[in-house]
C-alpha cells in the first residue's frame, strides 16, 4: 500500500492546499524520504529512526510528557477504558485501581490516583488510551499523521517503571510508530509468525509460535533514547523493557485498510445477484465432499461472473462508509460555532473544517448530496459551485460565494454548513 500525502478530502473538485504541519508529521516519525518510507519499509520492515536523524532532535515532550500524564491520572476525572494497567504479562483488572469520584461525581469506574501510584510503585505499566481524542497536542498530531498517510490513527502512552516489562512478547494486528518520549527502553524485534495479521487473528491464538520464536535471535535489538523512533509494521514480534529510570512512550497505531476489507465488502454487494442467493437442494449431505463439490463448483462460477459486472463506484461507496467515520476532523467549538452563525455578515471569512472528509455528487435533478464522515446533506442544485469553492479553499468570504443570486442565499447557505460543522470561522 503506497503511503502518500492525501489530497483534501474532496474527491471531487480542485485540491486545497494542505498545511505543512501534514508532511511534517510524518518526518517526525521517519528519518527518511516518504516514497522511500512507502517502497521499502511500510507494511514490510521495521525502521529505527534516531533523534540526531529527525528534524526535531529535542524529542516529543511537546505531544506528551510524565507531567502531562500526571494531569490526566490525578486531576482530570480519567475513566475506563481510557486507562488499562498490566503487570508481569497480564493486565490488572480495573477494580483494583477504580471507584467513585466522590459528591457530584458517584460514577464507578472513575480512576483512583491513589491505587494507580500503588500498582505503578509496585512494578506496573500504565497505558493511557485513546490519547487522540482527549489531549489537544495529540489531536492535532494524530489528524496531521492521518492525512499524511490516508489512514485512521489511534495513539497510547505507556509509562513503565525502571527495569519492568509491561507485556510479553506479542504482535500487533496495527502497524505501529513507537515515539520515545522519556527514559530509555530496550526493544527486542522479531520477524512475524503470521505475516499481515487481520483484526481477528490475534496473537493469543498463536501464543505457543510467538513464544518459540522470541527465544531465537532477533531482527532487531535496540534501546531507545529519548526522541527515538520506531517504525514496526503489523505482525511483527516486539517486547519492551524500561531501562535504568522510567519509561514513556507513544504508540501510533494505523488501522489500515486491506485487501480482506475489500472482500468482505464484495461478498455484501454480492446478495445482489440471484444465483448467490439460492438455496443448496433439499436433502444435501452437507458433511459429503462429494455431495458439496457440485455446490461448490456452480458457486465459484456464479460469484466469478458476478465479479466480472462488480461497480467500482458502489465498493467505493461501501468502502468510503466503513473507513471515514474511523478518523474524526478536527473538534469543533459548539459555542463558538453557534455565535459565528448568529454574528454571520457577507464580510465573514469561512473555511473547511481541517481533516474533514466530504464528497460532492449529483443526488437527483434539482439536488446535490455533500457526504460526510457520519451523515449525508442534501442541499439544492445551484449551491454547488458555491459548496465546491468554499471546500476547497478557492473562495473564503461569505460574500464571495459564486453561483447564488444573492447575499440572502449565501448567508443562508453559509449558516446551514456552519451548523453542520461542515465550515469554521476562518
Amino acid at each position: 500500500m503506497a503511503v502518500t500525502q492525501l489530497d483534501p478530502p474532496g474527491g471531487h473538485g480542485c485540491p486545497a492546499a494542505q498545511p505543512a504541519s501534514v508532511s511534517a508529521a510524518l518526518a517526525r516519525c521517519v528519518a527518511v524520504e516518504p516514497a522511500k518510507f512507502a517502497a521499502a519499509h511500510w507494511g514490510q520492515t521495521p525502521l529505527l529512526s534516531r533523534a540526531d536523524e529527525l528534524p526535531d532532535p529535542a524529542g516529543f515532550t511537546d505531544l506528551f510528557s510524565p507531567a502531562d500524564a500526571d494531569e490526566l491520572l490525578s486531576r482530570r476525572g480519567l475513566r475506563t477504558p481510557f486507562l488499562r494497567i498490566a503487570r508481569d504479562g497480564e493486565l490488572v483488572p480495573p477494580a483494583r485501581w477504580t471507584g467513585g469520584g466522590g459528591a457530584g461525581a458517584e460514577i464507578g469506574d472513575q480512576v483512583l490516583d491513589e491505587r494507580v501510584l500503588e500498582q505503578y510503585a509496585a512494578g506496573a505499566t500504565l497505558v493511557l488510551q485513546g490519547l487522540h481524542r482527549n489531549w489537544p497536542p495529540l489531536i492535532d498530531f494524530a489528524r496531521d499523521l492521518g492525512l499524511a498517510l490516508g489512514q485512521p490513527l489511534q495513539v497510547n502512552a505507556y509509562l513503565t517503571p525502571a527495569g519492568n516489562q509491561g507485556f510479553a512478547t506479542h504482535y500487533d494486528t496495527h502497524d505501529v510508530f513507537v515515539l520515545q518520549v522519556d527514559g530509555r527502553k530496550h526493544w527486542r524485534i522479531h520477524p512475524p509468525v503470521l505475516p499481515d495479521p487481520l483484526e481477528e487473528q490475534p496473537w493469543g491464538g498463536r501464543a505457543d509460535e510467538v513464544a518459540a520464536t522470541a527465544q531465537g535471535p532477533a531482527a532487531l535489538d535496540v534501546v531507545l533514547a529519548p526522541g527515538d523512533a520506531l517504525y514496526l509494521p503489523r505482525g511483527w514480534l516486539h517486547s519492551a523493557q524500561a531501562q535504568e529510570s522510567s519509561s514513556l512512550h507513544l504508540t501510533v497505531g494505523v488501522r489500515a485498510l486491506t485487501r480482506y476489507a475489500l472482500v468482505e465488502e464484495l461478498l455484501a454487494l454480492a446478495v445482489e445477484d440471484r444465483r448467490l442467493r439460492a438455496g443448496l437442494p433439499l436433502g444435501i449431505d452437507l458433511s459429503d465432499p462429494d455431495a458439496v463439490e457440485p455446490e461448490l463448483t456452480e458457486t465459484v462460477e456464479a460469484l466469478r461472473d458476478w465479479l466480472l459486472r462488480v461497480d467500482p463506484s458502489a465498493l467505493a461507496d461501501r468502502l468510503r462508509r466503513r473507513s471515514w467515520p474511523a478518523a474524526r476532523p478536527a473538534p469543533i467549538r459548539p459555542l463558538a460555532q453557534a455565535a459565528a452563525i448568529d454574528t454571520l455578515d457577507v464580510r465573514s471569512r469561512l473555511t473547511l473544517r481541517p481533516g474533514l472528509r466530504w464528497q460532492l455528487v449529483p443526488e437527483a435533478a434539482d439536488r446535490v448530496a455533500l457526504r460526510l464522515f457520519d451523515r449525508t446533506v442534501s442541499l439544492p442544485a445551484e449551491c454547488e459551485p458555491a459548496v465546491r469553492a468554499l471546500l476547497t479553499g478557492a473562495v473564503g468570504r461569505v460574500g464571495d460565494l459564486p453561483g447564488l443570486p444573492d447575499d440572502a442565499d449565501r448567508l443562508v447557505l453559509a449558516r446551514r454548513l456552519l451548523r453542520e460543522a461542515v465550515v469554521v470561522p476562518g
